[in-house]
């Protein structure tokens, strides 16, 4: 019965501290969809796949939102025919690499602000390289959700192309999306209607998206606080001392917890007295990236062997460079 308890606990703490980042991510997905000419939006962005990603990396100074609001207004960007670049790099960076969250890490790590440089350094590093591997991808319509590559036009792919796996070398993916005249079409009537409507659009979008995406939240949210109380966290701390295990450890830990990325700094901090450097950074950068919550969201723009693809990959690129970052600091 206590578990129980417990369970529901964390439950309500985890929906209470994501729901308000969800709505803020909502609304700025609303904002882009009313406010937003989509066609200046794209002549903003970088057509260069490396300075896409780059730019969608750092789109979280803009749009300064959590794990649970970045996936609206990701997937608001890939409709709007934003490069895949700048949608990915957009999706595992805004987490981690905006103002609040770095703030709250140097709040929580000012004695050591070496975490606090890492920690940026890493996410960017690792949200551009994996933006760049889904830029290579031949056909969006086999990564992405159904809804959301329906507007999308059949890729274009240059003569001489070599297919490795499911993705391709020699396609030419420099330029943005186009989604066949759909929502340019609907981009123009938007434009042309008085503030009440576009207010009420507005709204619309909001809850329609807070139901959707809400659903999913509360179901992450429930698996989470399950997991937290019925594995026993000793068996992860247990693990804490080794150069390789920590990491691991923690990595884990991240995707269990789920806590928003916005206080993790401080959940982190109470570990670092027996955890080694590299293995704090694991958890700083890995959790922002992917938790169970976070899971069924990002599941709403990719399909599941995409989502499996991109956070294998991270979860490797996490591993290996906290790995070194822990060999450089304690021999």
């Amino acid at each position: 019965m206590n578990q129980l308890i417990s369970a529901f606990t964390l439950f309500l703490s985890l929906l209470v501290e994501a729901i308000p980042f969800l709505l803020m991510g909502v609304l700025l997905s609303g904002a882009l969809l009313v406010f937003v000419d989509e066609r200046k939006l794209i002549e903003l962005l970088p057509k260069n796949p490396l300075l896409g990603a780059f730019a969608g990396s750092v789109l979280g100074f803009m749009f300064p939102v959590c794990e649970c609001g970045n996936v609206p207004v990701a997937r608001r960007l890939i409709s709007q025919g934003a490069p895949i670049s700048v949608a990915v790099s957009f999706l595992l960076a805004a987490p981690t690499i905006n103002p609040i969250v770095i703030w709250a890490t140097w709040t929580a790590f000012r004695d050591q602000p070496e975490i606090v440089v890492l920690r940026v350094v890493l996410s960017l590093a690792i949200a551009i390289i994996v933006s760049m591997v889904f830029s290579t991808q031949k056909d969006l319509s086999a990564i992405l959700q159904p809804n959301i590559a329906l507007a999308l036009p059949a890729p274009k792919v240059k003569a001489g192309a070599v297919p490795v796996g499911t993705f391709f070398l020699g396609e030419d993916r420099s330029q943005p999306l186009s989604l066949a005249g759909y929502n340019s079409s609907r981009s123009q009537s938007v434009s042309q209607k008085p503030l009440s409507d576009r207010l009420n659009m507005l709204l619309d979008n909001t809850l329609a998206e807070m139901r959707e995406l809400g659903a999913i939240l509360i179901l992450g949210s429930a698996i989470a606080a399950v997991i937290q109380v019925w594995v026993p966290r000793d068996i992860i701390l247990s693990l804490g001392q080794g150069q390789v295990s920590s990491i691991v450890a923690m990595m884990i830990l991240a995707a269990i917890v789920s806590i928003c990325s916005t206080v993790d700094a401080f959940f982190a901090l109470s570990f670092a007295a027996t955890f080694t450097s590299g293995s704090l950074l694991a958890f700083l950068v890995f959790g922002p990236t992917i938790d169970l919550k976070a899971i069924g969201l990002i599941l709403t723009i990719f399909q599941r062997k995409a989502v499996i693809y991109m956070f294998l990959l991270t979860a490797l690129l996490t591993f290996l460079s906290c790995l070194f970052i822990n060999f450089q600091i304690n021999g």
